[in-house]
């Protein structure tokens, strides 16, 4: 798909990937519907793009809220005139805790940003991209969707429904010019603890770490491709269990660094 003078609607475009992903197609031409909660977020988004700023048209909403999310195709096609791909980004992700120490308040949460933000935008915009002669709609799903983590069960739940939705969208619309496609990023160094009304990863603690660049993996989306999810997708079909093991060994670990980083910082600050 020929990127340049095309319409994409990019969730969660004020910060973090769903930032990147809007530089980086503006890069290649692309006018981009950049979707956040976060005015002020926005406001940095147009600013870093510098010179291409004006092909970003920023919007304001909760994507969690059916009624608002409605209302923006008419915005988007009274900006642009049409809508060629739309990317759902935006999610949140849960404090490590087991399920039975989460209250319904926070699991209702998680399920209406990640899984019925994304699926309310999808019935919003899809019937304004059939129309197109070719477009994309990109779902952002996670390895946490396929791979069990524990003290991440109701994030992990919310993705895997994600990828569940995208897989049978592919299949609906199957022969049709929309082409579907379920991304399966890693950790990456962005500020969804922080939006998700966590503690913020220090950027110590981001550098010890072996996580994905939102710069890198932006690129990589923007251009099809998903390196680091194909690994693990192959891993995890043929070794599961050994697959599982390494992923919440890896979690458990840069958790029990991060939170003794926190207490080290917190004793600091009496």
């Amino acid at each position: 798909m020929d990127l340049k003078d095309k319409t994409f609607v990019v969730t969660g475009g004020g910060s973090g990937l769903g930032r990147q992903l809007t530089i980086e197609l503006v890069k290649v031409g692309a006018k981009v519907a950049a979707i956040d909660i976060n005015e002020e977020g926005l406001v940095q988004t147009v600013k870093l793009a510098g010179e291409l700023s004006s092909m970003i048209y920023p919007i304001v909403c909760n994507i969690a809220d059916k009624e608002a999310v409605n209302a923006l195709p008419e915005r988007v096609l009274r900006r642009s005139g049409h809508i060629n791909g739309l990317i759902n980004n935006a999610g949140i992700i849960q404090p490590f805790v087991n399920v039975e120490e989460m209250d319904d308040a926070l699991i209702n949460r998680i399920f209406n940003i990640n899984f019925f933000g994304t699926l309310y935008m999808v019935r919003a915009f899809l019937p304004h991209m059939r129309k197109e002669n070719e477009s994309c709609l990109v779902n952002v799903s996670s390895l946490g969707g396929f791979v069990p983590v524990s003290g991440q069960t109701i994030y992990g739940a919310s993705k895997a429904a994600v990828k569940q939705l995208t897989d049978g969208l592919r299949a609906e619309l199957d022969g049709t010019s929309v082409h579907v496609m379920s991304v399966i990023p890693g950790a990456m160094a962005t500020p969804i603890r922080e939006n998700s009304g966590l503690n913020a990863i220090h950027v110590e603690e981001q550098k010890t770490n072996k996580v994905l660049d939102p710069m890198v993996a932006a690129h990589l989306i923007v251009e099809y491709i998903g390196a680091d999810s194909r690994l693990m997708h192959n891993l995890f079909r043929f070794i599961p269990l050994r697959a599982a093991k390494w992923l919440n060994d890896s979690i458990r670990r840069q958790h029990a660094a991060m939170e003794a980083k926190e207490q080290e910082l917190l004793s600091q600050s009496r």
